[in-house]
């Protein structure tokens, strides 16, 4: 959340980006370069909403 204590629209938005990517990511047939990539955009997401 952000220093003022709202929630807003882009915080929204990145947790449900997070979101589908944590769910692509169980994909069993996923490629592994896809794997790759997706698990790196994950990481960069997790940092930008200071979960990481």
């Amino acid at each position: 959340m952000n220093p003022s204590g709202k929630y807003t629209c882009t915080e929204y938005r990145q947790e449900m980006i997070l979101l589908g990517l944590k769910r692509k990511l169980e994909d069993p047939g996923l490629p592994e370069a896809e794997r790759i990539c997706i698990a790196e955009k994950i990481r960069e997401l997790e940092q930008l909403m200071g979960m990481a």
